[in-house]
């Protein structure tokens, strides 16, 4: 096979990580055409009508995906041409170590679970291969961290003192747990992956594929067009539109940002805050449902919470992440004095939604299925069968066979990186759940913060942003939730306040420097400084670590009577803008010292779980707009 290569930097519309893939000629394009196509059939199979044992099950799906990651992310970087063979050597080995679990699990259940060479070599080629392919399509952090925990368990876990030592286990114990047993590789991450994951990703490629991209920007433009600052508020909307389809925050960034980021430098907004704003609003694309990231799948298999509930009670925090960037973009264009677009420039919306109102119904049907107690497999199948139908209701968005083709491959290879990082993160989760480090650093966290919730939530924040400068969204979610959620549980936070907590701090990876994905992204797009953008994206998602507490210490997440709820919403929207105000140092007109301190307290009180402050924080809150006003009109009369 000739094969002509070039280095391209790809983003991954899985939103994981950028990364190198290589040019394929048309030969390997058409084997990868087809595999993904073949995976997107197998995973719409056998999680519908097709009957198969769970670990056979993601043994396939590592097969398939392994397969792909080898020919799409070559060894080499600088020189990919060079590697092609052995890259399409490991590929089929790769799919080969899938198969022989496939074949021989009986054969192993018939020996009473007694392994013989041939398990042992399949598992031990596994594991490398699997560690190799995530340093591939994610970079070294996970690679590591995985080849860190197989050596704590073999070797060199009994050199540790007190709480971490652990005396070890043998290489046979080791690679059977891996491999055959239901807490390894093929375990409760890698059925997640097989699962829930694959097919809302798979649902957002058709989504995309059938055009729903340009209509949620149309339908973005003709609702926040003629505000103020409304390139930006449109970029805010139409991230949270995307991102409830896509789940993912890179590619948010760049398939809204190609297009919001531009408008938003035309209007007058600078690089730097135009890219700040997209990377902000992309982040909170993982939040909002109804598929938001992976993470959230992970969260409803893990605590038994259904995901229906999970995208219920994350609803009304995502949408207070978006106000507060929001909030950000509406002063920060008044204080610049910037105008709306012109009227010609913005649609009717009635027209958009004339052209693209069939791209509702397949939303529709897939929250129906889930209202009805479908699973979300077969809620996800079903919505990807009604982008099919409704797309045939125009005739410039109709599927045909090959648009059908198209997007089961699509789904396949935006698949590949979120997969095989699940399927790594099961190395890390199996070693855990082995030694028993969930409760040992538990112990320590509560240990650090002397039983303060306050304090724990800080740690675990802390935590997120080291592990965020090298792990993508998902895998340091996977990583704090198994070592991080029983600490909390334990000091009284209820079981999904104390997930989604470390859920929405995990999503920091992409606007907290020094790495930032989303910020990087962003600001290729608008020309700006990388390291500039990431700290004023860090500035505009300041939502992303306000918000979390409340889940805590309020009832937001449904945790109590509905009015306390409400009373919740209120106060804390409104705590929100007093923060941005006060961040900002301008409301209506600049602000002094005394005024912005003021506006600081009235946003603590607002926020502060407690009624009669929260009281007084409404009163102020009132009183400084209403001085505001007072001034402003005094001063246009003085003159």
């Amino acid at each position: 096979m000739s094969q002509v290569e070039n280095k391209k930097t790809q983003e991954d519309l899985s939103g994981e990580v950028i990364t190198v893939q290589r040019e394929l000629s048309n030969t390997l394009d058409k084997i990868v055409y087809f595999v993904g196509i073949i995976t997107s059939l197998f995973h719409l199979w056998v999680n519908t009508v097709g009957i198969m044992p769970e670990i056979q099950r993601n043994a396939l799906h590592y097969s398939f995906l392994l397969f792909l990651g080898y020919l799409l992310y070559p060894m080499s970087k600088k020189h990919p041409e060079k590697t092609l063979k052995i890259d399409i050597i490991l590929a089929v080995l790769s799919f080969l170590v899938g198969v022989y679990l496939v074949l021989f699990e009986n054969a192993l259940h018939a020996r009473n679970e007694v392994p013989i060479l041939p398990d042992l070599i399949a598992a031990a080629i596994a594991i490398v291969l699997l560690i190799e392919v995530t340093r591939r399509t994610s970079g070294l952090v996970i690679p590591i961290l995985a080849a860190f925990f197989l050596g704590y368990a073999l070797y060199f876990g009994k050199y540790f003192n007190g709480l971490w030592n652990f005396p070890g286990v043998n290489v046979q114990r080791l690679l059977y747990r891996m491999y055959f047993a239901p807490d390894g590789i093929f375990g409760t991450i890698a059925t997640i992956s097989s699962t829930f994951v694959f097919l809302f990703v798979l649902f957002g490629a058709f989504l995309i594929k059938s055009g729903a991209g340009d209509f949620i920007i149309k339908l973005a433009v003709a609702i926040m067009g003629r505000s103020i600052g409304g390139p930006a508020k449109m970029a805010v909307f139409a991230s949270g539109l995307m991102g409830s389809v896509s789940g993912s925050a890179v590619a948010n960034t760049v398939g809204t940002g190609s297009i919001t980021i531009p408008m938003m430098k035309k209007t007058g907004f600078s690089p730097k805050f135009a890219a700040a704003v997209e990377a902000a609003a992309s982040t909170g694309g993982q939040l909002m449902p109804p598929i938001m990231g992976a993470g959230a799948f992970i969260m409803s298999q893990w605590t038994q919470i259904p995901y229906l509930k999970i995208v219920a009670v994350s609803f009304i925090p995502a949408i207070m992440y978006f106000l507060t960037v929001a909030f950000f973009v509406h002063i920060r264009a008044k204080k610049i004095g910037l105008k709306p677009l012109p009227r010609e420039e913005i649609p009717k919306i009635s027209e958009v939604l004339k052209e693209g109102w069939q791209f509702f119904i397949p939303i529709i049907v897939l929250m129906g299925f889930l209202m009805y107690g479908y699973t979300p497999t077969y809620s996800a199948c079903a919505g990807i069968a009604a982008i099919v139908v409704s797309s045939w209701f125009n005739k410039k968005t109709r599927m045909g066979i090959k648009d059908i083709l198209d997007g089961l491959a699509l789904g396949a290879k935006n698949m590949v990186t979120t997969g095989i990082i699940l399927l790594c993160s099961g190395i890390v989760i199996g070693i855990v759940l082995l030694v028993g480090m969930g409760i040992k650093f538990s112990m320590l966290i509560q240990s650090l913060s002397g039983g303060s919730v306050l304090l724990t939530i800080i740690f675990i924040a802390l935590a997120s942003l080291i592990l965020g400068m090298g792990l993508p969204v998902t895998a340091s979610y996977i990583v704090l939730a198994v070592l991080a959620a029983p600490a909390l549980t334990m000091l009284g936070v209820s079981l999904i306040a104390a997930h989604m907590v470390i859920f929405w701090y995990s999503q920091d990876a992409n606007v907290t420097p020094p790495v930032c994905l989303a910020a990087y992204s962003a600001a290729g797009i608008a020309g700006s400084k990388p390291l500039e953008t990431g700290f004023e994206a860090w500035k505009l998602a300041k939502g992303l670590y306000i918000i979390p507490l409340l889940f805590v210490y309020t009832p937001l997440l449904f945790e109590g009577p509905i009015i306390n709820v409400i009373e919740t919403v209120i106060s804390a929207t409104l705590g929100l803008y007093a923060f941005v105000v006060f961040f900002e140092g301008y409301q209506l007109r600049q602000l002094n010292i005394i005024e912005r301190i003021l506006f600081g307290v009235v946003a603590y009180f607002l926020l502060f779980p407690h009624r009669y402050l929260t009281i007084i924080g409404f009163a102020g809150f009132i009183a400084l707009i209403l001085l505001q006003k007072f001034t402003i009109k005094r001063a246009e009369n003085a003159r």
